[in-house]
């Protein structure tokens, strides 16, 4: 059910449905209520009045989903750590792009991740991933998760329905699958996982075994304004804020949306975990939506202008990014209609002659900024292997394509020209 429609949530003029980009300069804020003020103040409070004792009693159960006759349909505000002004005004506008009946933010990308998994995996249960992951997920899949009990089974990103039909098999025998967890595009390699697919499977599951998982993406890498996993089959999209949506590397925060009944024990176990995000990040993220289709629109062809020149030169080996994806093949049908034809502005690029070669280029570097994340206004560019997948297995990563000379870059809002000309520079030095 979704959150109901008041004078500050409406979505259309009229009969003319609004658009995303107009609605995020005032959806779910009322500025009557505060002062008359265009924007959102921050409400830097910790703890919220009561009108009334029976007040507070009700929003309580509300918040508790020990709702009695004659509650509100929404708890008050009560306390910041369950909600607050700025968390709402962000969470209603976070729907938009995505269709979301629900939203929740929290304290940053992986406590999004971690507590989407775990309240809807138990011990004994198994999550059914995809591979590769962000590096922080796979440590938290592989390593910390199985420690509370909750195992874990992989498939590629590219495999074919039989592969991952056997990883089905495989994960079934370990015990109940509870999620299906991926990313697509994957980070950093760009494989593509085919959304209709994880939905077909999340079907068959649930009638093998009793119980249907939730299917979870990771929407990082190409954002709201490059792909809508929930328009594909995915039941969860889960973001780290701190990219593209936030935006300017200024900033640490995560987010999950979906249909308000999976929602629910996610938002429950974050008011008891405490992973919630706190009302000065909550109010930048507000202000850096009105700007993320123009950023990341131009972050995109800026990408585009950089992937085409590191194409063609001798000392790259292999440039990974998806607008090359070959006509015709399988990642190129899947990414097309599940993006729409946006390439994003992230994509790795093979550095002939190895790790060595990689640093010096790296080393070089006069414009890209040498540093890990993505997203940015500026251009960020790494190494994964010994940053963000360093503590990802060495086998795993071979057997996911990476090579010594594999580097990321995030393309900003700079002009393209001077990447370029930084790069030939610092490329002559690899």
């Amino acid at each position: 059910m979704s959150k109901p429609e008041t004078p500050y949530r409406k979505r259309a003029l009229g009969a003319r449905a609004l658009s995303p980009e107009t609605l995020m300069m005032s959806y779910g804020f009322d500025a009557k209520l505060s002062e008359g003020s265009i924007k959102p103040p921050i409400f830097q409070t910790s703890t919220f009045a009561f009108a009334t004792a029976e007040e507070g009693a009700a929003f309580f159960r509300v918040m508790g989903g020990r709702a009695q006759a004659g509650d509100p349909v929404e708890a008050g505000l009560l306390y910041s750590r369950f909600n607050n002004p700025n968390m709402e005004v962000l969470e209603d506008r976070l729907t938009l792009f995505d269709g979301a009946e629900d939203a929740l933010v929290f304290s940053s990308g992986m406590g999004a991740i971690s507590t989407v998994i775990m309240a809807h995996a138990h011990a004994g249960d198994v999550v059914l991933q995809s591979t590769p992951l962000y590096g922080g997920t796979e440590t938290l899949i592989r390593a910390i998760l199985p420690q509370y009990g909750i195992r874990s089974a992989d498939f590629f990103a590219g495999a074919s329905e039989a592969e991952i039909n056997e990883a089905v098999d495989a994960a079934l025998k370990l015990g109940r699958i509870a999620v299906i967890f991926c990313e697509t595009p994957t980070n950093p390699t760009n494989e593509v996982v085919d959304l209709a697919v994880m939905k077909r499977l999340a079907d068959e599951i649930g009638a093998r075994q009793g119980h249907r998982p939730p299917v979870v993406v990771d929407n990082t890498i190409l954002g709201p304004i490059g792909q809508s996993p929930l328009a594909h089959g995915a039941d969860i999209a889960v973001y780290s804020l701190t990219k593209y949506i936030g935006g300017h590397s200024d900033l640490i925060g995560g987010a999950a949306m979906g249909a308000s009944a999976l929602m629910a024990p996610v938002r429950k176990l974050r008011s008891g975990m405490g992973t919630n995000l706190d009302p000065n990040t909550c109010w930048m993220l507000a202000r850096s939506l009105e700007t993320v289709s123009l950023r990341m629109k131009a972050a995109f062809e800026g990408a585009r202008r950089v992937a085409e020149y590191l194409k063609g030169h001798p000392k790259v080996e292999r440039v990974r990014y998806l607008g090359f994806l070959e006509p015709g093949s399988r990642d190129h049908e899947v990414h097309n209609r599940q993006s729409g034809g946006h390439h994003g502005s992230t994509f790795a690029f093979d550095v002939a002659g190895g790790q060595e070669a990689a640093f010096r280029m790296l080393n070089a570097l006069g414009v890209l900024k040498l540093a890990v994340s993505l997203g940015g206004t500026e251009t960020l560019i790494c190494h994964p292997g010994s940053t963000t997948h360093a503590g990802v297995d060495e086998a795993l990563r071979e057997r996911l394509g990476f090579t010594g000379g594999m580097v990321r870059v995030s393309v900003g809002i700079e002009n393209p020209d001077d990447l370029i000309a930084d790069l030939e520079q610092a490329l002559e030095q690899a």
